[in-house]
């Protein structure tokens, strides 16, 4: 298949990812870039990014969904109450989605399915409950199912995720600490049976200690750990 033929997936550090489908598509994931110290400085977006999606409220995965959507012209797609919550901040076009369902966005089918983490957001207001965390299934149209864990730790029902979607591709959290890290996502991995894993959620700050390399040497043998820097992109 021909780079033109094939999705685009750009990791844009932390768990900040960038995908654009062959058919024009572009889809940006967790928006964590003003403060990001992973972020690649010398990347610039696309002038038009379709949509945002956000995995849950926390400021390293939320902290820039505003101000791309309002510069980008982009729906925010994320759980109802954090979708609700984005529109507060002067943000046009939201998409309030709950765990189970699934929307057609352009060539893309999005699924929202389940993740163990914590999802509050804080701002100078305080704390806000904006639902519960959540992870994405994005299968493409003539292309290949995704997968984005958001943050989570391992758990029982990834088997359910395999057996309802089969993603080949999966972005997981591996820096320990505040998610998984190598140990808990080489089982994650058994669970979710892809051919390639991208890791995420790691090396941005001093706890997130987990690394390709430690994961790598854990999962079985057939499943592909790409070890890649912000900035890197791979073709699917």
């Amino acid at each position: 298949m021909s780079k033109s033929q094939a999705t685009r997936i750009t990791w844009l550090g932390h768990a900040t990812v960038l995908i654009q489908t062959a058919q024009g598509t572009n889809f940006l994931i967790d928006p964590f870039i003003a403060h990001n110290p992973k972020y690649p400085q010398s990347f610039v977006l696309p002038a038009k990014i379709d949509y945002v999606l956000l995995t849950h409220g926390h400021g390293d995965h939320i902290s820039d969904a505003a101000p791309v959507a309002k510069k980008h012209g982009s729906t925010v797609v994320a759980i109802y109450e954090l979708a609700d919550y984005i529109a507060s901040q002067g943000v046009s076009q939201t998409m309030g989605m709950n765990l189970g369902g699934t929307v057609a966005l352009n060539d893309v089918t999005v699924t929202m399915v389940d993740a163990k983490h914590s999802a509050a957001a804080a701002d100078e207001k305080g704390t806000h409950y904006v639902g519960v965390a959540t992870g994405f299934v994005l299968a493409v149209a003539g292309g290949t199912v995704l997968y984005h864990a958001g943050d989570t730790s391992v758990f029982g029902d990834m088997q359910l995720i395999r057996e309802l979607y089969q993603p080949r591709i999966v972005m997981l959290p591996i820096g320990g600490y505040y998610t998984m890290g190598p140990q808990q996502a080489a089982l994650a991995c058994r669970l979710l049976a892809p051919e390639t894993v991208l890791p995420i959620h790691f090396g941005t700050f001093p706890p997130l200690k987990g690394t390709p390399a430690e994961l790598a040497a854990l999962v079985a043998p057939g499943v592909k750990v790409v070890h890649w820097n912000p900035g890197d992109e791979i073709y699917v």
